[in-house]
């Protein structure tokens, strides 16, 4: 199948990553099928999201058709030098214009959204979805929302790439570790766990400031916001924005952490490797700050799969989805609380073989049934196109 591929490379163009390149790019790639990448630079579509940001709307307003004028040039371009049978993206409506989804079904492209932020933001889809054929959701409680819009969604869950998750023979030198940004509850349970005198350790974003009292995500980005609006910044102005970033970043935190156990982002690599290197690798289910409104919400995450993929033991705060993809206490251990997380990290750093064991269990069932290449082929099965690269 010739597909055409649409997406920023990560989840959050602040963070230098290839997470979704990796994922989504190489998986359909590995499955055979024909891949043609939209040739644009997407960075500042991905850092311009938020439609109800008045500074935002007017980038989104000027740089959206621009975006859908080429993105509709190059579809044409390819198709006509050989027939394209799916546009493939990961977009939000700041990313494109409706109609230009639209002229795409027209020329008899098949057309698939990803998205997987609907947990918390599908307010930031609502506008695409309709016009795509179908959209992949991996939120299963949010589907019913899609069909209330107008959209035609498909449970899809997330997964992890085998290629480049996966386990590195090296020493467990660390108890307990997370890889990930300080926000929402997250900075609360890590504090719990170092006043109960365990060696915890985190790396990201909003965990570790520098001299200045920046975080990394906001390096950087005076440069290509100056560069973008023709605006230079005074250190007021730099000032602001940092707390504007920051707060769209949901980086800033009440919670006072030791510097000792703080650590910068970390590379693609580094993070897979800091699974193996990590005696148990902990996991967050809350979405953003939903925990301080009526309605807490949690979902599964990549990283459910990407730790255990990557041959690592992971915890995770328990919900009733996750049962459908893995044995709980057997291939992934989880938590209720605070309390309850301290108590099995407690339990586990002194039984080594029950670690191992579930580690291993852990690997070889995201190895069998939670790769990206299985996932997509299932969903390309489900909507009656080929699930390898065969043309339609």
């Amino acid at each position: 199948m010739r597909i055409f591929y649409a997406a920023d490379n990560t989840l959050n163009s602040f963070f230098q990553s290839n997470l979704w390149r990796n994922n989504l790019y190489l998986s359909l790639v590995d499955l055979g099928h024909d891949v043609v990448e939209f040739r644009y630079d997407l960075r500042e579509t991905f850092e311009n999201l938020d439609l109800d940001d008045p500074w935002q709307r007017a980038f989104i307003n000027r740089n959206r058709p621009k975006v859908s004028a080429e993105l509709l040039r190059q579809i044409k371009a390819a198709h006509a030098e050989k027939p394209v049978d799916l546009f493939f993206s990961y977009f939000y409506d700041a990313c494109v214009l409706p109609e230009t989804i639209d002229k795409i079904k027209e020329t008899g492209i098949k057309t698939v959204n990803w998205y997987c932020n609907g947990a918390h933001q599908l307010h930031r889809v609502r506008e695409i979805s309709p016009r795509y054929d179908s959209c992949l959701v991996p939120e299963k409680f949010r589907l019913k929302d899609y069909r209330s819009m107008g959209a035609n969604p498909l449970y899809c869950q997330e997964a992890a790439n085998p290629n480049i998750y996966k386990p590195y023979d090296l020493p467990q030198e660390f108890d307990v570790t997370f890889v990930g940004q300080a926000y929402g509850e997250r900075p609360a349970y890590i504090r719990y766990l170092f006043d109960q005198g365990l060696d915890v350790r985190v790396w990201g974003y909003g965990w570790k400031s520098s001299a200045s009292g920046e975080t990394k995500a906001s390096s950087g980005i005076y440069t290509r916001i100056s560069r973008a609006t023709g605006k230079l910044f005074s250190q007021e102005g730099r000032s602001v924005l940092r707390r504007n970033l920051l707060r769209a970043l949901h980086l800033q935190s009440e919670v006072v952490l030791p510097e000792k156990i703080l650590g910068e982002p970390l590379s693609d690599l580094e993070m897979i490797k800091m699974y193996s290197r990590s005696k148990i690798n902990i996991g967050f289910s809350a979405c953003g700050d939903t925990h301080q409104s009526g309605e807490r919400i949690v979902q599964v995450r990549l990283r459910d799969f990407e730790v255990p993929m990557s041959g690592g033991f992971y915890m995770v705060e328990y919900m009733e989805e996750l049962e459908e993809f893995f044995t709980i206490g057997k291939e992934i251990v989880c938590y209720t609380g605070p309390e309850d997380l301290a108590e099995k990290i407690r339990y586990y750093l002194s039984h080594d073989s029950e670690r191992e064991a579930i580690r291993k269990a852990g690997y070889e069932r995201c190895l069998r049934d939670h790769t990206w290449q299985k996932r997509l082929s299932n969903a390309f099965q489900q909507l009656n196109l080929p699930t390898i690269g065969t043309q339609v």
